[in-house]
């Protein structure tokens, strides 16, 4: 185990393993409840669209993606406020959308290069040293922002409708619940891959709600779950020569399985 710190990859992959680790769970809690689930497969379907416009003109992938994910957030955030379009129709429509971009880009950079396949799928080797320190610059402006505006991200998330009553402004938690989403699906891609992502922001989540505990009780479930399986799924996949994201994911689901046939019949956090 100590030989894997030889090498320096492997160091940047633990450093943004561990902080995707943490903040996944923190996001996918208050999508899950929410049933917005499909909000992260989406933004991953526009990251990479802007993972593909990065390499096409030659910019950090990552940075691309974060503002492509950022700004569509945003976007389908004001389509469901005008209710012009219901909110899984504006989800259909970028997920959609963004996938024919991102394919049509790719098509322009002469298919799919190494580079490519490891934001698809991640890959801890190709994990830059600048990547680090915007996923921890970024993480720690996720994390922060959670505990800032916890209490009303919980109370919108419950009832959002009770929480307009009492004066919280629901819009803007709306809308920052949305970009720290994209955010964090954004920053996940050096490790887990566009097409992965969803998976570790949802499925920790659901397992931990199989224990019916607390809604602080089920973070902390959620966040063992993901960072159990994500330096875990580091290591298998170095030794065996495996594809990261998959590894990690699979985990995921593997925990999950066990907990459905193990745990309580009672999946609500109180």
């Amino acid at each position: 185990m100590i030989g894997l710190f030889q090498y320096g990859f492997m160091i940047r992959g633990f450093e943004v393993g561990i902080i995707i680790a943490a903040i996944a769970p923190l996001i996918g809690i208050f999508l899950v409840l929410r049933r917005y689930s499909l909000i992260a497969d989406t933004l991953s379907h526009v990251s990479l669209a802007g993972v593909a416009l990065g390499l096409l003109l030659k910019i950090n992938p990552l940075v691309a993606a974060i503002i492509a994910s950022v700004i569509s957030s945003i976007v389908i955030e004001r389509l469901r406020l005008s209710k012009r379009i219901f909110g899984e129709s504006a989800l259909s429509i970028f997920l959609s959308g963004s996938l024919a971009l991102a394919v049509v880009l790719i098509s322009l950079t002469h298919g799919f290069g190494v580079d490519l396949f490891s934001y698809l799928f991640g890959s801890i080797t190709t994990v830059k040293q600048v990547d680090v320190y915007i996923v921890g610059i970024l993480g720690f402006f996720v994390v922060a922002a959670v505990l800032l505006f916890f209490k009303e991200l919980v109370f919108v998330t419950i009832d959002e409708e009770a929480a307009r009553v009492a004066g919280i402004p629901t819009k803007f938690i709306n809308m920052l619940l949305i970009i720290l989403a994209s955010l964090t699906v954004a920053l996940a891609i050096p490790i887990v891959g566009v097409l992965l992502i969803a998976a570790l922001i949802v499925i920790p989540v659901v397992t931990a709600l199989q224990y019916g505990q607390s809604f602080v009780k089920t973070i902390f479930f959620a966040e063992a779950i993901s960072l159990f399986s994500v330096i875990v799924g580091i290591v298998v996949s170095f030794y065996l020569n495996l594809s990261t994201g998959g590894t990690i994911v699979l985990l995921t689901v593997f925990i999950f399985v066990i907990t459905l046939l193990t745990g309580k019949k009672d999946h609500r956090a109180h």
